[in-house]
């Protein structure tokens, strides 16, 4: 990596932590809410660990006050949440629930009292479970659906909000969610995946265009990258790791800023990919404000012709894992960074995500000891800095995740927090990662020399 310039980080850099709805919130169908597609998912059996479900998760609808003060005590200058869909439009459509949005605005209230920035995303995967009865994302209405939706949240809250997202992790939704069958709404095809991910952009654009139309903030896609390493320098293992890459990485961020989709989706799609109009592909190219980066670990791979769709195994690594089974490697975010610099210019990058599970001792008198954790922000809040020094314009970082949560189809068995949570009592503790962050932001980076 490139030298580090200088300890700190800049004035105006954003320190936050991130949540999503459905994660945190509970009572997801509380005053007039629709259920969503992971309700349904969650509450059908076998499907999620331990039967678990988002109805309690962190009960943060009722106790977001509570959460507030302990982003204060860590000194957040931002908090990036979702907003749950099916809230403000039960049934995706159509009859806005004033009690929904009355909630997000109470949430934007208490965050602009404790003086921390709003970073909002419209859709984390909790699609309205009645959309997904009139064909989720493979149906092309869905960009005009979504935009409907995001109109409404943007006119009820857009003077409370500091950055938008319109969508988290597209790739996540369309590999889990259509390919490979884990997550909601659970189905594996693979002629869908690519139908469903060129909606999921075409909704992605059509609402920042409806957004320009009335809004002045920033807006932006937040997508999931992890750079790819071929095991051995031989040809068939260099172009598994290219294969790679255009699915996870690529596929969601050529056709905003290069107007196509990567070439090699063709090779792993064959029969099963679409061709798309270049009308379409216009649209995609709607200018965005920024990129967020959610980055938890890297792929070294190997070509595997049984491997089906995508012809590429992961070779594990000799080193550190989180309890998801990932390797811990800090150099990969400076690499993701500093590819995305080089491949689609200056634009302006937060990192959304960024964090790890890890087996947590319970709680003591002395708080929850996680050194691992400390370790693993320390070491990728360095590679943050490294890449700004390198030139990439990285303009804030968000932790994953500010409290212990429902970790989608692992159910509660996996906790990224930097609180604590005791699922039976609600009560929620500090972990030393806090009080490490904590003092991060406090020196703006200067603690971590």
């Amino acid at each position: 990596m490139v030298a580090e310039e200088a300890a700190g980080f800049p004035d105006g850099f954003l320190f936050g932590a991130a949540t999503a709805a459905y994660q945190i919130e509970g009572s997801p169908l509380a005053d007039g809410a629709g259920p969503s597609g992971w309700h349904r998912f969650a509450h059908t059996p076998g499907l999620v660990a331990n039967g678990d479900t988002g109805d309690v998760a962190c009960d943060h609808y009722r106790r977001y006050r509570e959460d507030f003060l302990l982003m204060m005590e860590l000194g957040l200058d931002a908090y990036r949440f979702s907003i749950a869909w099916g809230r403000v439009l039960p049934e995706g459509t159509g009859r806005v629930n004033q009690q929904g949005l009355d909630f997000y605005r109470r949430l934007l209230d208490a965050l602009g009292e404790a003086g921390i920035a709003a970073m909002a995303t419209l859709f984390h995967w909790d699609l309205p479970a009645a959309l997904d009865d009139r064909g989720g994302w493979l149906n092309r209405d869905s960009a005009s659906w979504f935009a409907e939706y995001a109109s409404v949240v943007f006119r009820a809250l857009d003077d409370r909000v500091a950055l938008w997202v319109t969508l988290n992790e597209p790739a996540v939704v369309t590999h889990c969610g259509y390919l490979y069958g884990i997550h909601a709404p659970g189905h594996r095809n693979l002629f869908e995946a690519p139908i469903a991910a060129h909606n999921l952009l075409r909704a992605h654009a059509e609402a920042v265009r409806a957004y320009r139309a009335e809004g002045r903030k920033p807006i932006g896609l937040v997508v999931s990258l992890e750079p790819k390493y071929p095991s051995t320098p031989e040809p068939a293992d260099v172009a598994a790791a290219a294969r790679d890459d255009a699915f996870t990485n690529r596929w969601f961020l050529d056709p905003v800023f290069l107007g196509r989709y990567p070439e090699e989706l063709r090779d792993v799609f064959g029969e099963a990919w679409p061709e798309v109009s270049g009308g379409d592909l216009e649209l995609l190219r709607t200018p965005v404000d920024f990129i967020g980066v959610n980055y938890y670990t890297r792929g070294v791979v190997r070509d595997d012709a049984a491997a089906l769709p995508l012809r590429v195994a992961r070779v594990r690594q000799e080193a550190a894992h989180t309890e998801m089974g990932w390797e811990v490697y800090p150099r990969g975010l400076f690499d993701i960074l500093m590819a995305v610099r080089e491949r689609y210019g200056d634009v302006p990058l937060y990192v959304t995500e960024n964090g790890a599970a890890f087996a947590d001792p319970p709680p003591s008198q002395d708080g929850v000891r996680d050194p691992r954790r400390v370790d693993y922000l320390s070491e990728h809040l360095r590679a943050v800095r490294q890449a700004m020094a390198g030139g990439v314009d990285v303009r804030g970082y968000f932790a994953w995740s500010l409290l212990d949560n429902f970790e989608w189809h692992l159910g509660y068995t996996k906790r990224f927090g930097l609180v604590h949570v005791d699922y039976a009592t609600q009560r929620r503790t500090p972990k030393a990662s806090a009080r490490f962050y904590a003092e991060v932001i406090r020196s703006r980076g200067a603690s971590l020399r």
